[in-house]
């Protein structure tokens, strides 16, 4: 019999998948507090293994995207670049210690709260639309927010689809389409390049993958049926109302894990010698 925290990753996983095929984003800002929150694991444990489920069920959402020619090298490039940079030197400050498990959760949930504001921009573009070539200005902000992403992707364990897929129609000006094929791919270098710079392999608690990965590959093959017939707005706005949920959540996690510890609990427990009989 499946137990429960295994149907909980099992259909978490589908979630992730579907939204990973449908919108190139989503996965980690779920994941995370799927992990930490729903099944209690430290984010030692949690982060890592974020980074290698959504880094997988990325990839694996990239094959229809490339057939179809929805991926944009040249602004691949321009926020991949430092997005990888920022990627390597959140993992490292977070491999230091210097990064609180607390203030880790917190700058999760910060960033999902603004990931349910930015998905709900709609696209100005349609999907066939010709790429515009990015402009100098545009490069540049494309460069700094992928810095940004890297560096939340490092420090929290999040792909950073949420932040670079507004990013590149925001910026970028690309369709919808266009964005979140390249955002798949970027998710995937970015998971490997954290995962690398943090040197941690959860192997502890590596089982967990197996319905993580089983519930997104349904979900994947879900979302690339549908993708097609779903209305995009209605759709960014439901993901939006379950980022808003993840932050809550994530945000209540990290205030009792920063929380200091109460008297009963600081109390030292009584030796077994001096328990009465």
């Amino acid at each position: 019999m499946i137990d429960a925290p295994s149907l909980l990753l099992l259909a978490g996983g589908a979630v992730i998948g579907f939204l990973l095929a449908v919108l190139g984003a989503g996965g980690s800002i779920l994941l995370l507090p799927l992990l930490a929150s729903g099944v209690g694991l430290p984010t030692r444990e949690a982060v890592p293994l974020s980074l290698i489920a959504v880094g997988l069920l990325a990839l694996a959402n990239v094959p229809p995207y490339l057939r179809r020619g929805w991926i944009a090298p040249r602004p691949a490039l321009v926020l991949g670049v430092p997005a990888l940079a920022g990627s390597w030197i959140g993992g490292s400050l977070v491999k230091a210690g210097l990064v609180p498990e607390a203030l880790q959760l917190a700058l999760f949930a910060a960033a999902a709260l603004l990931a349910s504001w930015l998905l709900t921009r709609r696209s100005t573009l349609p999907a066939g639309a010709v790429v515009p070539r990015v402009s100098l200005a545009g490069g540049g902000m494309l460069a700094v927010q992928g810095v940004l992403v890297g560096l939340l992707t490092g420090i929290a364990g999040v792909g950073g689809g949420f932040a670079i897929v507004p990013a590149l129609v925001l910026l970028g000006g690309l369709p919808m389409a266009l964005a979140s094929g390249t955002s798949l791919l970027l998710i995937a270098t970015n998971a490997l390049v954290a995962l690398l710079a943090l040197g941690h392999w959860p192997g502890a608690v590596a089982s967990l993958l197996i319905p993580l990965l089983l519930g997104g590959m349904a979900g994947g093959l879900a979302g690339q049926l549908l993708a097609p017939h779903l209305p995009e707005l209605r759709l960014r706005q439901g993901f939006a109302a379950l980022l808003v949920a993840s932050a809550l959540l994530t945000g209540v996690e990290a205030w009792r894990r920063h929380a200091p510890p109460t008297a009963a609990s600081m109390a030292p427990s009584p030796s077994p010698s001096s328990r009465q009989p």
